[in-house]
């Protein structure tokens, strides 16, 4: 029985690996090649064929867009399951990938269950699921609840809860400390939009440096996790228009007030893209000392 083959094509190490651990994690018999952009896919597309390709947009040399358009042309590629991984979330981002002849669709960041499901939806389409699932080893399935990737992704596991104070001990000190630190303001620094798997968060914008951000939010729901896939919206230009869609992960995640039940938590993002773009446009944010101070949040 061959095996099913799929194609993760992303410039950002971190979230081919994302990916690699979650169809690992369900699919144990898949088979996976990895290509840092569109060129480098188009020339493993060239040498053999897969069941499967999910590729990012954004990518140097040559972008998702282009590589899907460029596997239509090609007779034994117009078929094969493209599904657009991609923080470019817009309509009319959509609407272009769907004119170009993508088979669907997963937006940055993603739980493991959402990614599962689209990568079932399209093998099952062309009738490789069951031929994938035929060479799992029956005892493997009862792990999938507990996969460590679920923490990774921001899933529901319950391994990942809220943090609480470490021990009765240590509430004198925090019951003697000096009043809760002033609330930070969207004037301190710049504000932007932070895409969590489950959901999105306004947030203020304390350092930015290529590597990171640090960041401060409400706490509420979602609460941030720690290795958490992240995408941080910042807008470019005063008339509204683009936005730079930063990809990246949690490296930290405080409380910002020195009390267990913090209003405001702080977050450490540290970006994975290695798109020359974006990191030219967080270099001039950089030089400008200033973050997107007319951005706002939600809106």
């Amino acid at each position: 029985m061959s095996k099913v083959s799929v194609l993760i094509v992303d410039d950002a190490p971190f979230i081919r690996d994302l990916v690699k651990k979650g169809l690992r994690g369900h699919f144990p018999g898949i088979q996976i090649e990895e290509a840092v952009n569109g060129r480098k896919a188009q020339q493993l597309l060239e040498r053999s064929g897969f069941d499967l390709i999910l590729c990012d947009w954004e990518m140097p040399e040559m972008s998702g867009l282009e590589l899907l358009t460029w596997c239509r042309e090609q007779e034994n590629l117009k078929t094969t399951p493209f599904i657009m991984v991609t923080s470019r979330g817009d309509k009319a981002n959509v609407v272009q990938a769907i004119q170009a002849g993508v088979s669907d669709y997963i937006g940055k960041p993603f739980s493991n269950e959402q990614l599962v499901t689209k990568v079932k939806k399209a093998l099952s389409r062309t009738g490789k699921l069951e031929s994938l699932m035929s060479q799992a080893p029956k005892a493997q399935t009862s792990a999938f609840a507990n996969d460590s990737l679920a923490a990774l992704t921001g899933g529901k596991a319950e391994v990942v809860k809220p943090a609480a104070p470490a021990t009765p001990a240590a509430r004198p000190r925090t019951a003697a400390a000096p009043a809760a630190s002033k609330a930070p303001t969207a004037g301190s620094r710049g504000q932007g939009q932070l895409r969590l798997p489950g959901g999105s968060l306004a947030c203020v914008i304390k350092a930015l440096s290529l590597k990171e951000a640090l960041l401060l939010v409400k706490r509420g729901e979602p609460l941030p996790q720690v290795l958490e896939s992240a995408v941080l919206d910042l807008q470019q230009g005063e008339d509204g228009g683009d936005v730079a869609r930063l990809n990246g992960y949690l490296h930290a995640v405080a409380a910002y007030e020195p009390k267990p039940d913090s209003e405001w938590l702080q977050l450490t993002l540290r970006f994975v893209d290695q798109d020359p773009q974006k990191l030219d446009y967080l270099s001039r944010l950089i030089a400008r000392g200033t973050a997107q101070r007319h951005f706002v949040p939600g809106a």
